[in-house]
């Protein structure tokens, strides 16, 4: 069988860690008398925190110090992190593992490709850090998506072409990152927010193996 590289974002993707992120993002918002809805929070998928805080600043056109913005910050990792003490495997989001399991019984390398600098304490506790062979997060790059850095990174690590690496994503700026990398791009979601992508599905339900036995051998 062919060797693929298969990289996953995490926030939407493997978990459904964006809840939190929204409630933590929520509350800083609220303190600053800006209105943030679910509707705005689509905004910040696949964006980094600072960018994310700037995009809220500016939904409220109020405009801070860079201290005022760093203790912001670090408010809202804090917050969010509180969410996550009690995370276990009951938050991996439905069919992620079936397909995790088929990859390692098939010998295909796996990597995670994420903007979050909780990638790996939030792996740890959903116990699915041993089905990853390389991590990247937001701890390892310095360009956000679209730029494929993250992505092109986890290949690497993974010593596989970006041409032979399949990315699962969410967000829009993922699949573009995905498709600027040479990568198949494979949408988890709405078709009509993610149609950039080569597949979409709504979600790995959906994804069946001989789907992933198709892109192995292509």
């Amino acid at each position: 069988m062919n060797t693929k590289a298969f990289i996953f974002d995490l926030d939407g993707v493997i978990v459904d860690t964006a809840k939190y992120h929204y409630l933590a993002w929520q509350k800083i918002a609220a303190e600053l008398n800006i209105e943030f809805t679910h509707e705005h929070n689509e905004l910040l998928k696949g964006v980094s925190r600072v960018r994310s805080l700037d995009i809220i600043l500016e939904l409220g056109k109020v405009t801070a110090s860079q201290e005022d913005k760093d203790r912001w910050l670090v408010q809202k990792n804090e917050d969010y992190l509180s969410y996550l003490v009690d995370m276990d495997a009951s938050e991996i989001l439905p069919g992620v593992f079936e397909i995790l399991k088929f990859l390692k019984e098939n010998n295909q390398p796996i990597a995670l490709g994420s903007a979050s600098k909780n990638a790996r304490p939030i792996l740890e506790k959903t116990g699915l850090l041993s089905y990853f062979d390389a991590v990247v997060d937001g701890n390892d790059v310095t360009n956000a998506k679209p730029d494929p850095e993250v992505f092109l990174m986890a290949a690497k690590l993974l010593n596989i072409k970006p041409e032979d690496s399949i990315v699962f994503e969410d967000s829009v700026a993922g699949v573009q990152a995905a498709n600027i990398g040479n990568m198949t791009s494979i949408g988890i979601g709405e078709a009509s927010t993610l149609h950039e992508a080569k597949y979409i599905f709504t979600d790995f339900t959906a994804i069946d193996t001989a789907f992933i036995e198709k892109l192995i051998k292509g």
